[in-house]
């Protein structure tokens, strides 16, 4: 049986890290770090997520700040609020919650946040120098930094010659996460729904990185014995076993299949999930520690 990644214990460390750095911060009587969430509307799954943003932001010691605006609220509106916390010094980091209300242009609101303030790693100042190699002072999304982290705990840093396949193409996880392998020395294939037997291409990656979004795609006979499987996917499904109307929470990999074959495998729930609030709160005290002129933390 292969080797469960454990994301939740592994961001638990994180969050430690960036306790101990905030802490620091303060010390050398430097700001704070400060995170500003904005939510635009009441979609129920982003609720959650925010709140435990929130959450976690308060008890790693910074100074939290959330904009719960309804629905109706203009673009104009919201680009005035995004305006005033980029010139605003106590905010280090503003994370706009998506998906937003269909009247607001998400890509012109997430290109209006101050790079150096864009903790989720979407503006293309910060996409552009992730895909240069420059990731000393890259914002990196913070899934693809999240599973990294995991991928590192089990492969090292240093990746020369693993082949690495990233199922899915997306923004947010599949290009990211192709250049973080890259820029570790991995041989990458991006494949997505129109690449050719999908199959045979995933069993050639020591590391596969399902980030596709459909459930239970990749079954274990895709999976070559001894990879490295990361599982970005979260889908809910039908659970009739646990009553009428339950559901349950899966990733894209049938996970009881490729955990007989992986030699190491994120589980969903439990595994990259965690990681990606731990992240974010990395990129928060790195934008802190850089506003303070000081040396930005790796982790």
């Amino acid at each position: 049986m292969a080797e469960v990644i454990d994301g939740k214990s592994v961001a638990e460390d994180v969050v430690s890290k960036v306790k101990a750095l905030t802490a620091e911060l303060s010390a050398k009587g430097a700001t704070r770090p400060g995170l500003a969430v904005v939510i635009v509307g009441e979609d129920p799954a982003s609720q959650v997520y925010v709140a435990s943003k929130s959450r976690t932001a308060k008890e790693c010691g910074f100074h939290s700040l959330q904009h719960t605006l309804p629905a109706e609220t203009s673009e104009e509106q919201l680009l005035k609020i995004i305006g005033d916390l980029n010139a605003d010094p106590s905010i280090h980091g503003i994370l706009v919650q998506l998906p937003l209300p269909g009247h607001i242009d998400a890509g012109k609101v997430i290109q209006t946040i101050a790079p150096e303030k864009d903790v989720d790693g979407f503006h293309f100042i910060n996409v552009g120098k992730l895909g240069t190699g420059e990731l000393e002072s890259a914002f990196v999304p913070c899934t693809p930094a999240g599973s990294m982290l995991l991928i590192q705990r089990v492969r090292g840093k240093d990746l020369s010659g693993l082949n690495a396949v990233v199922v899915g193409r997306s923004n947010i996880v599949g290009k990211p996460m192709a250049n973080l392998l890259l820029a570790a020395n991995c041989t990458v294939t991006i494949a997505h729904s129109r690449t050719k037997d999908l199959p045979a291409l995933a069993r050639t990656a020591d590391i596969l990185v399902a980030a596709v979004g459909r459930p239970e795609m990749i079954k274990g006979d895709w999976v070559k014995p001894g990879a490295t499987v990361i599982d970005v996917g979260i889908n809910r499904i039908p659970a009739p076993e646990k009553g009428e109307g339950k559901s349950r929470l899966v990733g894209d990999v049938v996970y009881a299949e490729a955990a007989g074959v992986a030699g190491a495998i994120t589980p969903v729930p439990g595994g990259v999930g965690p990681m990606t609030i731990a992240m974010l709160m990395a990129n928060t005290v790195a934008s802190a520690y850089r506003a303070a002129g000081l040396k930005r933390p790796s982790f």
